[in-house]
């Protein structure tokens, strides 16, 4: 019910885009190969789903990839005049989104298949207004002082993400489904960023709560696995499988495909946490990743039909 994606991924989608004119088609497919490419986990995922939906899921991806690869990978460095471009960079693409949006289509290669998504289905155009608040903040915001600050920017960069996707996924109740597709995109989040600390102090980035550090007494600048790193890390890995647990009340009000293509996510971002405990917690040595193996064993067990039961 939500949308992960990897941050940091080779080459970014911003170098991928195709010069000129594109059919909707076409549109589509550049946004399934951005999925491909950079969110492996979830595009195996997305392979549960009817065909009917899997390209609309596919835009989605694709808009909040390449507006999070303008923030991290639009030219290098991190002084004024980077920040100053990727923060322009992005504006001009919110506002192609909206005023094609406004429009009713686009002519631009990743926001034709965008637009067109967000239309068929009627999707609230402020939950992509709030993504890009939280990408905004990406190019200013290093540190969150509380939990209830990271929330804050987790409800654009994830937990909104769970939002756009429910209309797609049809559950049997959109409202009293809402807040647990909200908990299963801040779950993903979480999970990445529990990975991905190493990665994000290279763009002097913390995602870990500072009043989380300081009760545990750790300094992730010394990129040091401690016993109180490790207590840590526990903390953070408790707190992000009460948001999985709840997000498991909200997948069984999905229809069955859907169901079980969010159920494999769920379960494939899941095992990131227990790959980072079998690892010791060192998240600094080498990055955490469920192997290509275990994703196809994971998306063959869901695409098995149910057996019928004998009475």
């Amino acid at each position: 019910m939500a949308l992960p994606w990897r941050r940091g991924a080779p080459t970014p989608t911003t170098r991928l885009v195709p010069e000129g004119p594109v059919t909707l088609e076409e549109s589509y497919e550049l946004c399934r190969r951005f999925n491909q490419r950079h969110g492996t986990t979830y595009y195996w995922s997305t392979k549960v789903l009817p065909s009917v939906k899997r390209h609309h899921v596919h835009a989605l991806y694709g808009f909040c990839r390449y507006a999070d690869d303008i923030v991290d990978d639009l030219g290098p460095g991190f002084g004024p005049e980077a920040t100053a471009a990727r923060a322009e960079a992005l504006a001009a693409f919110g506002a192609r989104f909206f005023e094609d949006l406004d429009r009713g289509r686009s002519e631009d290669p990743v926001l034709k298949a965008v637009v067109h998504t967000v239309r068929a289905f009627d999707l609230d155009p402020d939950c992509f207004r709030r993504f890009l608040r939280s990408m905004t903040m990406d190019l200013s915001v290093e540190t969150y002082a509380t939990w209830e600050d990271l929330r804050d920017y987790m409800d654009g960069s994830a937990a909104v993400i769970g939002e756009m996707m429910l209309p797609i996924l049809e559950p049997s109740d959109l409202v009293t489904a809402r807040p647990h597709a909200r908990d299963l995109g801040d779950a993903f989040q979480l999970t990445n960023f529990l990975r991905d600390i190493a990665e994000d102090l290279d763009r002097r980035r913390q995602y870990v709560p500072q009043e989380d550090l300081r009760r545990f007494g750790v300094d992730l600048n010394e990129r040091r696995v401690d016993d109180a790193f490790v207590e840590l890390m526990r903390f953070e890995i408790a707190r992000c499988r009460e948001l999985y647990a709840s997000a498991e009340i909200g997948i069984a009000m999905l229809p069955e495909r859907s169901a079980r293509c969010i159920r494999a996510a769920h379960d494939l971002y899941g095992g990131i946490l227990t790959r980072i405990e079998a690892a010791d917690y060192d998240v600094f040595s080498s990055r955490v990743s469920v192997p290509t193996t275990a994703k196809a064993a994971t998306v063959a067990r869901m695409m098995r039909p149910r057996r019928a039961v004998v009475r």
